[in-house]
């Protein structure tokens, strides 16, 4: 007979503000904001507790956030910090549970079924850790499966107060599943978006146990496959496992400018810095894509993105560059202004350039060389250290946040 498993859910309590205040105790119990300069169209990062009871959230604009509560203060983001503090919690994970899987910086699932002890008493030993050890609040939700886990989290979080991290923890034993979830609006179960939400409530079914009262037949005749899938989820069933260290699917950058752009010199000047930090990232992580893909934000807010196939993997920003480059110059007309630029890369694999002898001493081994040494000098002394020329009247500021 299988075990009944036990999974994690783990979520940093508005991460970048609990660094932000490690790095500043005069920030603590303070409404901060994490994230852009509300006159450069900057948005929120993170959001304190404090600064949320006024309605700030991720993803706002930094000047609505400021409207909602004047008072207000607003943080640039401390990068490399975030980094160093995420890697610890992982670092407590992976020393807890054999199966970790990072779901982002600040967020990850944990299979601890293989653990003697309760799941509840394994998500305290967790949880007092990472609050002594790195002095940071984190709630996580438990269950047998990912979906109930991470919604236990989301709604244990929820019912503490507003003002300060809760620091919660939320553990729903196995056969509650369907009861646990039963009360909830169907716009909180995972895969219910807006539309099939409208679908749902046209039919009656408000609450998530509306949906597992009916019949997983009739479902899939009004939403079709999705349907089963909405049904089986209602019911808090879920057999997707915990993947340790998935590997990345895509490396992105992008810049969101103070003010439009239609300046083509600057347009290229950020398209060659994205791609210089797209390579290096690429090259940290040991892939290369074959990928290349921009994304370009217009005016009014309408988005396009285009991508282009290599023929084999690379991870050299020149190559990244001329790739996004060329897409660029098929899509942007001259004088058209831009809001916000992208560049990615996916489609990892081995690199595999097939070098000529000449090639080897004259052309790509000499970019091979460089951009290694470019590395190790930035990663020694910073992005600052080493610029290029066309760079030499720029200060890096926004432009590689992922």
């Amino acid at each position: 007979m299988a075990k009944t498993r036990k999974i994690l859910h783990l979520d940093l309590d508005a991460f970048f503000c609990a660094v932000e205040e490690q790095l500043n105790p005069e920030l603590r119990g303070k409404a901060i904001a994490v994230g852009g300069r509300p006159d450069q169209r900057g948005v929120v990062s993170s959001a304190s507790y404090p600064a949320r009871r006024y309605g700030v959230r991720s993803a706002m604009p930094m000047s609505q956030a400021l409207r909602l509560c004047p008072h207000l203060i607003v943080v640039g983001q401390t990068r490399g910090v975030y980094s160093e503090r995420s890697r610890a919690v992982m670092a407590i994970l992976r020393d807890t549970a054999p199966d970790v899987e990072p779901l982002s910086i600040d967020e990850a699932f944990l299979d601890v079924t293989i653990l003697p002890d309760a799941i509840l008493d394994i998500a305290r030993r967790l949880q007092k850790r990472i609050n002594e050890e790195l002095e940071l609040p984190c709630s996580l939700g438990g269950a047998t499966n990912k979906l109930v886990a991470k919604t236990a989290n989301t709604v244990g979080k929820a019912r503490q107060a507003m003002d300060k991290p809760p620091n919660a923890i939320t553990i729903v034993p196995a056969g509650e599943e369907a009861d646990f979830l039963a009360p909830l609006p169907i716009r909180r179960l995972w895969g219910v978006g807006p539309k099939n939400a409208e679908t749902l409530q046209s039919l009656g079914l408000t609450t998530v146990g509306d949906v597992a009262s009916w019949s997983e037949e009739a479902l899939v005749a009004r939403l079709g496959k999705l349907g089963g899938d909405i049904w089986r989820r209602a019911r808090g069933i879920d057999f997707r496992p915990v993947h340790a260290e998935p590997g990345a699917k895509s490396i992105s950058k992008e810049v969101t400018f103070p003010k439009d752009v239609a300046d083509e010199a600057e347009l290229k000047l950020t398209l060659r810095r994205l791609a210089d930090g797209v390579g290096r990232q690429t090259r940290k992580a040991g892939l290369a894509g074959a990928t290349v893909k921009i994304k370009l934000r217009w005016t009014d807010f309408t988005t396009l993105s285009r991508q282009v196939t290599l023929d084999q993997p690379t991870d050299l920003d020149g190559e990244i560059y001329q790739s996004a480059k060329a897409l660029f110059e098929q899509v942007w007309l001259p004088g058209r202004a831009v809001r916000l630029i992208g560049v990615g890369i996916g489609g990892f694999g081995e690199s595999s350039r097939q070098l000529g002898l000449w090639e080897a001493e004259l052309g790509e081994k000499n970019e091979d060389d460089l951009v290694e040494a470019l590395d190790r000098l930035r990663d020694k002394y910073g992005e600052t250290m080493i610029r290029r020329a066309s760079d030499l009247h720029y200060r890096p500021r926004e432009d590689n946040k992922r």
